[in-house]
């Protein structure tokens, strides 16, 4: 099914979760493990990421093409531009329209281990719109979601400019948004309403990920793509007295950024789960209790 007819035709917010290909092959089953325990969520949907430069690129196509097989789910399957050209990227989408996989989102992707510039891993596609063009134009049963930036993308520090962007996506084919992570919902209103105002009327899913661990939040700040923590999180977090404290104060502010979220009558959320149940299971039953 495709993600635009389930985000169309949901009378409530629907749920999906992001997965990564395990690089290690015995961590495939715990990762198994993990879709089990987060399958009576009954999500709408699940996406399978890309590493740098398509470096999992093998081990992506194997997971969807699994969980596709093995579970039911409607799978979403990751596509970047950096080191993809024309050909390998037509031969993927084959792929996945022979096994019923029906859905991508369509992304630029990140500078791979070893090259100077995005410049140097560029093959066909520039830009993530050029990759939408290709899809839509060679594959139109396929459907598309493409990336947006509730802080602002770091490469475009002028927002109107960004937005203009995502919008030529939208007009080019792409059928949805889902959000990079954020901390504060006051980020992902504004975002949304910067939409509206540049006309673009499709979904704009938002992206979850709680924090759980100190070493993670610096992380998380310290990405490309890296995300603002509040200061009344940032003082909770360094004053925890261990990480187990830490997933609690986490989880409790994700629970919250969702229960609000849910109040405003968004399409759906979406939670990036690092292959783990735990901190998702939490906040389902925090917010179903």
């Amino acid at each position: 099914m495709l993600v635009k007819d389930i985000l169309n035709a949901a009378v409530k917010p629907v749920f999906s979760f992001e997965f990564f290909p395990p690089k290690r092959d015995e961590d495939w089953e715990t990762l198994f493990e993990t879709i089990a325990a987060l399958s009576p969520l009954n999500p709408s949907y699940v996406s399978v990421t890309y590493g740098a430069g398509g470096s999992t690129r093998s081990r992506t196509h194997d997971l969807v093409t699994r969980i596709q097989q093995e579970t039911g789910l409607t799978v979403v399957s990751h596509l970047t531009c950096i080191c993809s050209d024309g050909d390998e990227t037509g031969t993927i989408l084959e792929n996945y329209q022979n096994n019923g996989i029906v859905n991508v989102l369509a992304l630029r992707g990140d500078k791979p281990a070893g090259v100077a510039s995005i410049d140097e891993a560029i093959k066909d596609f520039p830009h993530a719109i050029d990759l939408v063009r290709f899809i839509k134009t060679n594959y139109p049963a396929i459907g598309v979601g493409v990336a947006g930036f509730p802080e602002g993308h770091p490469e475009t520090p002028n927002r109107m400019k960004e937005i203009e962007y995502l919008k030529e996506k939208i007009d080019a084919g792409a059928d949805y948004i889902v959000t990079q992570l954020f901390f504060d919902n006051r980020d992902y209103f504004d975002f949304a309403e910067r939409c509206a105002i540049a006309g673009i009327t499709v979904p704009i899913i938002p992206g979850i990920m709680p924090i759980t661990t100190k070493k993670g939040m610096i992380r998380m700040s310290e990405l490309a793509l890296g995300a603002r923590i509040p200061a009344p999180l940032l003082s909770k977090v360094l004053n925890a007295a261990n990480d187990t404290e830490v997933a609690s104060i986490g989880i409790e502010w994700a629970t919250s950024q969702v229960q609000e979220l849910i109040d405003h009558q968004i399409k759906g959320i979406h939670f990036y789960t690092l292959n783990m149940a735990d901190a998702t299971l939490r906040i389902f039953n925090n917010i179903h209790q």
